[in-house]
């Protein structure tokens, strides 16, 4: 099986979107898969592009990019050296970046149009689930390590007035230990957008069919918010895999080509749901 790859810039609302896109040779009228990467993080973090290739070897095209404004630029796409962009990032212009690529690759002519699913990993689910609701071109929603609540993930008490007086807060990429600035227009756009921005609303109101993977020892995002979105969303199914951390024990970067026991189960699981091998159950521990 042959894979195909090729890159693309893609004019969003606001800035260019890197993006690439991956699918098997030959091969014709595939569902279209997307996937978003989470927060301080890009399309090509860790094994993500493993995964990617997997799912595409499954007969999918398959497409990954980097938010407008996560921090790369189309030049240096897996550093956060663009701090400008990522200070002026909001929740508002992923969703709009999201809605630019499905609209982009909604018309690719290998494309099944109505068969369209994605993919959100971290803060990224939150932002699939509001996409998932509101755009009526997505046929399905996974959500992998997904965040149940925008507001909650903002500073708090003295950390807010602080961030509100001065116009800047600054959170620590652990990774390359630098320090990114996120500007108080983030949190004005949360405030001015909350009803389109509230996740438990759209999650209440999501009527597609909902793929939920998280893992038991999620160190970023409790399982608990897991739970609550699989309580929201009716139509969902929850997958826990057990002691799995929020990476699925991937890291960035990622050596060799062999996927770690816990992300092979999140591909393995997500494969089964674009093509509608959906369990029995609407609860699996793995």
């Amino acid at each position: 099986m042959e894979l195909l790859k090729l890159s693309t810039v893609i004019q969003g609302q606001e800035a260019q979107i890197l993006s690439d896109s991956t699918y098997l040779k030959g091969a014709r009228n595939l569902p279209l898969v997307i996937f978003a990467h989470g927060y301080k993080r890009f399309k090509d973090w860790g094994a993500w592009h493993l995964g990617m290739d997997l799912i595409a070897k499954s007969g999918a095209f398959v497409v990954k990019f980097n938010f407008s404004k996560n921090g790369t630029t189309i030049e240096n796409p897996t550093e956060l050296t663009n701090l400008e962009a990522f200070a002026n990032n909001t929740y508002s212009l992923e969703q709009k970046d999201l809605k630019s690529v499905i609209d982009f690759y909604k018309t690719h002519p290998l494309v099944d149009p109505k068969n369209i699913i994605i993919i959100g990993h971290s803060r990224a689910g939150g932002n699939v689930i509001l996409q998932g609701c509101y755009n009526k071109e997505v046929t399905k929603v996974v959500i992998w390590a997904g965040v149940a609540d925008f507001k909650k993930r903002f500073p708090q008490r003295q950390r807010f007035d602080t961030w509100k007086k001065q116009g800047v807060f600054y959170v620590r990429n652990l990774r390359t230990n630098q320090m990114l600035p996120q500007n108080f227009s983030f949190w004005i756009d949360f405030e001015d957008n909350f009803d389109k921005l509230n996740i438990q609303k759209a999650a209440q109101n999501l009527k597609k069919p909902t793929l939920i993977i998280h893992g038991t020892k999620d160190e970023s995002v409790n399982i608990k918010e897991a739970d609550l979105l699989h309580l929201w969303i009716k139509n969902s199914i929850l997958v826990t895999i057990k002691n799995a951390n929020h990476s699925f024990a991937t890291q960035h970067p990622f050596q060799g080509n062999i996927l770690p026991r816990d992300f092979s189960q999140v591909i393995r699981q997500t494969i089964d749901f674009i093509y509608n091998k959906d369990p029995k159950r609407d609860s699996i521990e793995l």
